[in-house]
This record gives C-alpha cells, structure tokens and sequence, in this order.
C-alpha cells in the first residue's frame, strides 16, 4: 500500500514563499518518478515537477527557476519549495508516485498514486 501525506499548504502574498511535503517510504521514493501535480479552479490538471530515485529532475516551464523539488530520503519525505510565488500559481497541490511513465514527462497519470491534496492560495 503506498502512502502519501501531504502537508505545507497555505495562503500568502504574490511574491511570497512556501514549502510543501510528502511523508512516505524508504520502497516508494526508491521505486517510483515523484512529483507534484497541480489543479486550478476551472482548469486542468497540470504536471509540476518530478523527480527518479537517482536525483534527475523535471520542471514545468511556468515554475522553471521558482520551485524546486528534492526528496530526504532519510526522512522519507519529497519536498517541494516554491518561491516568488505568483497569484496563477493558485490550486490543489497533488502528491504524486507513478510507473507508468506520465509523471516522467509531467503528465498527469491516470494511475499511480494521489496524496490528498494542499491548497495554496497566492493573493495579488
């Protein structure tokens, strides 16, 4: 059973900063392409960043150069650092562990596993 905890959300100012976290195991941050995905009100969901077991990473263009994904594999947990946060960066924030290769290329997978979801709500 893969377990996906989600925690970090929250509501700041345009230009603020925020991290989110994933608390899960030692086998799924081994086995799996992590990432997070995101949905806006009204829009589709939208692939944010992903990371393989080895550290190689993948940003959408829209968060290239503000966020930054990682994972504490001593901890157990993924991690990401949003930063220069921007009102269109407003949605639920997924934690995501997939195979099936989706979430390699950013795309939402129809499998794999969800987290439940964090809010962050960036304000102008």
């Amino acid at each position: 059973q893969v377990q996906l905890e989600e925690s970090g959300g929250g509501a700041v100012q345009a230009g603020g900063s925020l991290r989110l976290s994933c608390a899960t195991s030692a086998h799924v941050l081994r086995t799996y392409t992590m990432g997070w995905v995101r949905q806006a009100p009204g829009k589709e969901r939208e692939g944010v960043a992903n990371i393989e077991s080895d550290g190689t990473t993948k940003y959408a263009d829209s968060v290239k150069g503000r966020f930054t994904i990682s994972q504490d594999k001593a901890k157990n947990i993924l991690y990401l650092q949003m930063n220069s946060l921007k009102p269109e960066d407003t949605a639920i924030y997924y934690c995501v562990a997939d195979r099936s290769g989706w979430l390699r290329r950013l795309l939402p997978p129809d499998s794999g596993y969800w987290g439940q979801g964090t809010q962050v709500t960036v304000s102008s």
